[in-house]
């Protein structure tokens, strides 16, 4: 008698689980048409290797690899993004959890007496229960809350590597830039130097009359600007200084970077790949295919909610009294078994239902064009990094030969100064002219080794979907 009931239970419950899964459908990933190749194809990136995760090693910085490394663990929107990942991991195991049954285990005793014209009476009831409900998912409601769950979890993971390669990408052209302008205070102070040196001559000048109060006023002015200039990037680099330590987590006074010249370092070549491969290796990519998955499965839940609840109910144990019911009561203990169904069924709620579903349909549409912009995005981007690396690899000439032909000017001016040919006022022109050409080559080589980490950005940083932790420290 007791096994029949539950025989039924159990083959009703299969049955209704395996009508369920059928009921749960893929999200459609809306298709985007990559281009056969990339419009720009840097000849310095011929043989490149695919980008890694740990590509920033590339730069030959161990100084920035260990920046990066820090950041792994103490850069606070890396511990946020680790986090929000977490809470997206747990929600989805409790969103699985309703797939299962609940099983409950229930002690109770109840003691009553009373007291009246007829006599006295006591009475005390036990029980030891363990009981178990389950909500049949014939329309796939709860399937489809736990696919959200897991595709929310999914596209949390991947916002978590957006949030590393991003740090990532920061510390590196904070780093550089950092450099860079600590590269400027030292042309800036050399041209406060000269500009020093040349007001010497122009009042020595102007002692002998071969030059005016005008002259010594305007290089006075220009000695005056040269030295605002070295105040404003040694600020700068105080900033710059603090914008990386934010970065990577440290207290002011904490961080120390030695490197101070850029041609210290390499620009890495990586291989841009196909643009059909892009979208798998982009991380915002995948979170906005997972977000419409999700957004797809919420609107499978909101549908479902239109048709009946069917929730199986059952208990077990021992009790005493053995049965207790309006109609019949068992005295005495004994097992019991206690089992139900019930249909719920809504006929009137006002509109919510259907505004739900309509929610969920516009929730769904806009995660198709959010998929559809984050791919096109992503295409640009990288077209735009190989564009920038292409036009700066054409310059490279033309800087190394500016810089070339201003060392030999002034080594020509100096040359003829010395021999008593030249005058000095020549000799200052030629350094600043070098001065200038040399903050141009800095500037040149901050922008080459930015676009080279704008296109590792581009391509994703290395990154792919199910291969543990996005970690490069």
């Amino acid at each position: 008698m007791i096994d029949t009931p539950i025989a039924v239970l159990a083959s009703f419950w299969l049955l209704m689980t395996g009508l369920s899964a059928c009921a749960t459908h893929p999200a459609p990933v809306p298709q985007v048409k990559a281009p056969a190749a990339w419009s720009t194809t840097p000849a310095s990136l011929d043989g490149g290797q695919p980008v890694t995760q740990d590509w920033f090693r590339a730069f030959g910085s161990t100084e920035l690899d260990s920046l990066i490394a820090s950041a792994y663990g103490d850069n606070f929107d890396v511990q946020e993004a680790n986090a929000r990942l977490r809470q997206a991991d747990a929600r989805a195991r409790a969103a699985g959890a309703a797939i299962l049954p609940q099983v409950d285990f229930n002690a109770d005793a109840t003691s009553f007496s009373g007291h009246s014209s007829q006599g006295s009476a006591h009475e005390t009831d036990t029980a030891a229960l363990v009981s178990a409900s389950y909500e049949v998912d014939f329309w796939g409601k709860n399937r489809a809350v736990r696919t959200s769950a897991e595709a929310s979890r999914a596209a949390s993971d991947a916002d978590r590597a957006v949030v590393i390669l991003t740090t990532v990408t920061g510390i590196a052209n904070t780093y550089f830039h950092l450099i860079a302008l600590r590269e400027d205070v030292t042309l800036a102070r050399s041209t406060a130097d000269f500009t020093h040196q040349l007001l010497d001559v122009v009042e020595a000048r102007a002692k002998t009359g071969l030059a005016n109060p005008a002259e010594v006023a305007q290089q006075r002015a220009a000695v005056a600007s040269a030295e605002i200039r070295v105040r404003e990037l040694q600020q700068q680099e105080v900033e710059e200084l603090a914008a990386l330590a934010i970065l990577v987590g440290k207290m002011p006074d904490s961080l120390e970077v030695n490197t101070r010249d850029l041609s210290e370092l390499a620009a890495p070549h990586v291989a841009a790949g196909l643009p059909s491969e892009l979208l798998a290796r982009r991380p915002d990519v995948l979170s906005a295919e997972e977000s419409l998955r999700a957004a797809h499965a919420d609107l499978a839940q909101a549908r479902a909610a239109f048709f009946p609840g069917v929730t199986l109910t059952a208990s077990g144990g021992v009790q005493n009294p053995a049965v207790q019911a309006a109609v019949i009561t068992l005295a005495g203990a004994g097992p019991s078994l206690t089992v139900g169904a019930s249909l719920v069924q809504s006929i009137f709620n006002g509109g919510r239902l259907r505004a739900a579903r309509d929610e969920a349909t516009a929730r769904e549409e806009e995660m198709i064009a959010h998929y559809r912009s984050a791919a096109l995005a992503a295409m640009w981007d990288v077209e735009i990094a190989l564009s920038a690396i292409d036009h700066l690899d054409s310059q490279a000439e033309a800087q190394q030969e500016s810089l070339k032909q201003s060392e030999i000017g002034l080594a020509s001016a100096q040359a003829r100064y010395r021999a008593g040919s030249g005058d000095f006022l020549t000799v200052l022109e030629a350094e600043r002219t070098l001065i200038g050409a040399r903050e141009q080559m800095t500037q040149y080589r901050l922008a080459r080794l930015q676009a080279a980490v704008g296109l590792c950005k581009a391509l994703g940083g290395g990154w792919r979907p199910g291969e543990g932790e996005y970690v490069g420290g």
